[in-house]
């Protein structure tokens, strides 16, 4: 069995230096910190969490809060955050988050865990300011909705990654687009339907065109988008749909089979996360690809630097609320042609 000597004589460093990896020293040098975990790795080096959780008082677990276990897009971030965490010396406890449980969500976690993860949720003030107070950080991937924004943050630059994609539309002719999306302002796909509404002002004062857009609320979900789609007038009128998720794009699929909507004939489909599904449809669909392995590998870089931080000092109240302390990572997102996009149709 492997023990920190064998560690410290593969990656060449001391001992000391892989006690302050497996505690999360943030003086400790990046390059320094993956060579420890890389040979961590090599020699199947497992710590005594037991042991360091006495000596640190820490736990050794994260906590992450899943919205919908049956979305393929936030199962992928979950499998690369277990990975991420287990580089860093961590075990992660899933969890399904409900709103109206957060109170008892709360007490499960108090003194369980060194840091939560959010997958866009919007967390209440009450809640936010608990963990605060017990020096535990909490990092989100996906912006947050309007309620609960202000917790650190890594996700897709939406207002750049729109842009591409109107970019594209008004070349193919598109004048009259639909966004389909959000459950309300504290869903984590509002920020995306907020950052299509501004990419459409800076696209149409880029090209010189007026852009007609219809705003369809789905709640990111397959059966919603259909039903929302099939309820929908016959003479609707927009050429492209636009959709939030993947989920809602495939759901919108479905529903123009249903209709009799030739895809992308009588409507294009375009989509802003690319799980597998998307590829697979038929057409395919088009869409924005939406990084996950490096969004959560940073997120997990940022949630182990920010509990390294929280065990030097106490953060207080007023510096942590400030927009300042907040750290907003954002990533580019390449845009995605596929066969469900196509040259504007002339409807009657």
């Amino acid at each position: 069995m492997a023990t920190r000597n064998d560690v410290a004589r593969l990656a060449g460093v001391s001992v000391a230096v892989v006690s302050y990896v497996l505690n999360n020293k943030s003086f400790v040098k990046e390059e320094t910190r993956r060579r420890v975990l890389a040979a961590m790795e090599e020699l199947g080096y497992t710590p005594n969490l037991t042991a360091r959780s006495l000596k640190t008082r820490r736990s050794g677990q994260l906590a992450v809060l899943a919205n919908f276990i049956g979305n393929p897009f936030e199962a992928g971030i979950l499998l690369h955050l277990e990975e991420a965490a287990r580089r860093q010396g961590y075990m992660i406890n899933y969890r399904s988050y409900d709103p109206d449980r957060e109170p008892e969500l709360l007490a499960q976690l108090a003194g369980r865990v060194d840091g939560v993860v959010l997958l866009g949720q919007s967390l209440a003030e009450e809640t936010r300011a608990s963990f605060r107070k017990k020096g535990v950080p909490v990092v989100s991937v996906m912006t947050p909705g309007k309620a609960g924004a202000l917790v650190h943050t890594v996700d897709v630059d939406w207002a750049a990654a729109y842009r591409q994609v109107l970019a594209e539309l008004i070349r193919l002719g598109h004048r009259h687009i639909a966004y389909m999306g959000h459950g309300g302002p504290s869903d984590p796909l509002y920020p995306r339907m907020e950052a299509f509404a501004a990419a459409v002002q800076e696209a149409e004062a880029a090209a010189g065109v007026t852009l007609r857009c219809d705003w369809l609320a789905a709640g990111g979900r397959y059966e919603p988008a259909r039903e929302h789609l099939l309820e929908l007038p016959e003479a609707s009128g927009f050429t492209v749909l636009v959709c939030a998720n993947d989920l809602t794009a495939i759901g919108a699929c479905s529903a123009c089979r249903e209709r009799g909507w030739a895809v992308p004939e009588r409507l294009s489909i375009v989509s802003s996360e690319n799980i597998l599904m998307v590829s697979e449809t038929h057409p395919p669909i088009a869409t924005l690809d939406y990084p996950r392995e490096k969004a959560a590998y940073l997120a997990m870089e940022l949630l182990v630097r920010l509990i390294g931080a929280s065990g030097k000092k106490e953060e207080s109240d007023e510096v942590e609320s400030s927009a300042a302390a907040v750290e907003e990572i954002r990533l580019a997102s390449s845009f995605i042609p596929r066969s469900s996009l196509a040259q504007a149709p002339q409807l009657s």
